[in-house]
């Protein structure tokens, strides 16, 4: 039974890196390259991140400057940060690229809360979907007479407070993210 709550653990744990993967992507004003992760440059025909064409750095707060290693790469790297449609336009001018961020508006700011909301709640539901399904393969075990019923109580009583630590943990990434928002 322990290698199911081991599965479960892995799982969930992969559940909130998913979240704060995406809470990362989520523009809040403020120059962050992670926005960057997503956007493909068609590199001699290949799809290669931004990030392996070029440098990436953060002069100042609202600014990010991206600087290729290959000077002939602008071009394409400018398409493609317009074709991502991030919601920044990209300031080329010849020798790098410049993403300037605006500073976020109360009604933009709101919505970024909800969004976020949204997706902390997908992720409690990722976690629950996981703890479903373990406790329908303790079940299988109890079925199939490898373990007793007072285990498959045990089982269910560890498997919940391990679902309640990762909601838990899950409420105070999206919480943090929601008052990063705010605070802009």
């Amino acid at each position: 039974m322990e290698t199911v709550f081991a599965k479960t653990k892995e799982k969930m744990e992969k559940c909130l890196n998913s979240l704060e993967r995406d809470f990362s992507a989520v523009r809040a004003g403020r120059a962050n390259p992670a926005i960057l992760d997503k956007v493909m440059v068609d590199y001699y025909g290949v799809p290669t991140p931004v990030n392996q064409m070029a440098a990436i750095s953060v002069p100042e707060a609202r600014l990010l400057v991206i600087q290729p290693w290959d000077t002939s790469t602008l071009r394409e790297i400018e398409k493609a940060i317009n074709v991502a449609d991030i919601g920044i336009n990209p300031q080329n001018d010849g020798k790098v690229i410049r993403l300037s961020f605006p500073q976020l508006t109360e009604e933009h700011r709101k919505g970024l809360q909800k969004d976020i909301s949204k997706r902390g709640e997908e992720a409690k539901v990722a976690i629950r979907n996981v703890r479903r399904d373990a406790m329908d393969e303790i079940k299988k075990m109890k079925k199939d007479n490898q373990i007793t019923e007072d285990d498959q109580k045990d089982g269910e009583k560890k498997l919940q407070e391990i679902t309640d630590d990762y909601i838990r943990q899950s409420e105070v990434i999206t919480k943090k993210k929601e008052e990063e928002i705010l605070s802009i």
